[in-house]
């Protein structure tokens, strides 16, 4: 069972960074489909970002230029830069493992991202 455990979420001011983490537990991050997702309150959630396995990368387009995706391969995690941000950035961010056709998907726990002054 892949089991996916997201970090890094914290308070943070307008125009700050912030860098989430998504430990895997297996050598998936280069196999399956990887995202990052978030949902605000009273809001469905959203795809932020996302990385097939060949590494090509997509944003919404609310963050581009502003987060970026990547992985390590050796320490089976995945992350989100997050810089410039701003209060709408505010939800919990999920982290998401999907096979190609989405027959099987896999869900972290989120962990929240709050931009306030």
């Amino acid at each position: 069972q892949v089991q996916l455990v997201e970090s890094g979420g914290d308070l943070v001011q307008p125009g700050g960074s912030l860098r989430l983490s998504c430990a895997t537990s297996g050598s998936i991050v280069s196999i399956l489909h990887m995202g990052w997702y978030r949902q605000a309150p009273g809001k469905q959630r959203e795809l932020v970002a996302g990385m097939t396995p060949g590494g090509t990368t997509k944003y919404a387009d609310s963050v581009k230029g502003r987060f970026t995706i990547s992985r390590d391969n050796a320490k089976n995690t995945v992350y989100l830069q997050m810089n410039s941000l701003k209060s709408e950035d505010t939800a919990v961010y999920y982290c998401n493992a999907a096979t190609w056709d989405v027959r099987k998907e896999y869900w972290g726990q989120g962990t929240q991202v709050t931009v306030s002054s």
